[in-house]
């Protein structure tokens, strides 16, 4: 079995964002040399998630309109007493997950016809990370 890790760093401009990284998971797919297997894709901050789905602007105004009704930011959360203010940032990234699992097969992503892979930041304007793990037969 061939083990190969790269990570993916982001600094986002904005607060909340989402950045599609299908492209890029696929290109560490492709170097890591594994023909058959799985990768991991995992968000390595709290506030921020990895998932799959459709590349829409409208879905995924959709997606960001949803979680703020579900964990809206703003409200007086118990974890703001601590001195901080991104609760809602902890809850949304909950909603979504904080990594996929997606399988390899004959040496490329094997996604349905529509999915794409999403990294999801809520609580951004600094530097963050997801690692990329690839596992599989080469």
């Amino acid at each position: 079995m061939n083990v190969h890790t790269e990570y993916l760093w982001f600094n986002t401009r904005q607060r909340q964002e989402i950045v599609r990284i299908t492209d890029e998971v696929a290109s560490i797919v492709k170097t890591s040399g594994v023909r058959e297997g799985m990768v991991l894709v995992s968000a390595m901050h709290i506030t921020a998630a990895v998932y799959v789905n459709d590349w829409e602007t409208g879905l995924i105004s959709d997606i960001q309109a949803w979680l703020e009704k579900l964990a809206p930011a703003g409200p007086d959360y118990r974890h703001h007493q601590t001195g901080e203010d991104n609760a809602d940032a902890h809850l949304k990234r909950t909603i979504l997950g904080h990594q996929v699992i997606l399988p390899i097969t004959d040496g490329t992503l094997d996604l349905g016809p529509w999915e794409q892979l999403f990294y999801a930041e809520f609580d951004g304007q600094r530097r963050k990370r997801v690692i990329v793990k690839v596992m599989g037969v080469t």
